[in-house]
């Protein structure tokens, strides 16, 4: 099993919407992903609520790293992906 964490800082605004819009939208397309992409077994993504240097966290597990692997390149994240690349000011990952 492959632990994959993402932290975004996002932008005050963007596409429209403020930061907190932004991070719903996140937390709702991504975890609709589950059942979706092949060997993602859970994800959930939170608000930071201790203030500091990221606003959003996502914590997913993978059945294998060729399931991670499997959904960096789905179309259903990536399309995510482009929504968030346009949406944040950071990020930073660790898989484990």
């Amino acid at each position: 099993m492959v632990t994959h964490i993402v932290f975004w800082r996002l932008k005050p605004e963007a596409e429209g919407r403020t930061n907190e819009e932004n991070a719903l939208l996140i937390k709702e397309r991504l975890e609709a992903l589950v059942g979706v992409i092949p060997g993602l077994l859970e994800m959930a993504v939170g608000r930071n609520v201790n203030g500091g240097e990221y606003d959003l966290a996502l914590v997913s597990k993978f059945a294998s790293m060729e399931a991670l692997e499997g959904y960096a390149v789905h179309p259903e994240h990536q399309k995510i992906s482009a929504f968030v690349q346009k949406v944040r000011d950071a990020r930073v990952a660790v898989d484990f």
